[in-house]
C-alpha cells in the first residue's frame, strides 16, 4: 500500500470535504477506512494500491466535483 497526500485549494465548506471524501473513497483500489479530508489544511489523505488505482485517479474525481489539487505527495 502507498499513502497519498493532496493539497487542494481552499475548501469553503465541510459538505464539500465531505464530497470528496466519498469520492475517493468510492475509487476501487483505495482503503475506505484510511480516507480522511483535513478540512483546515485543505489536504486529503488515503492509502491506495497502485496495481489497482493511481493519484490520478483520485485527481480526476476531485476535478469531476469542481475542485483543484494544488499538489499530490506519494510515500
Amino acid at each position: 500500500m502507498k499513502k497519498a497526500t493532496l493539497q487542494l485549494e481552499t475548501l469553503s465548506c465541510p459538505s464539500c470535504a465531505q464530497k470528496i471524501e466519498n469520492a475517493v473513497k468510492q475509487l476501487n483500489g483505495v482503503e475506505k477506512e484510511s480516507v480522511k479530508v483535513l478540512f483546515n489544511a485543505s489536504k486529503v489523505k488515503f492509502d491506495f494500491d497502485e496495481e489497482k488505482v493511481s493519484v490520478a485517479d483520485a485527481e480526476k474525481a476531485i476535478a469531476a466535483l469542481g475542485f483543484e489539487v494544488k499538489s499530490s505527495q506519494v510515500k
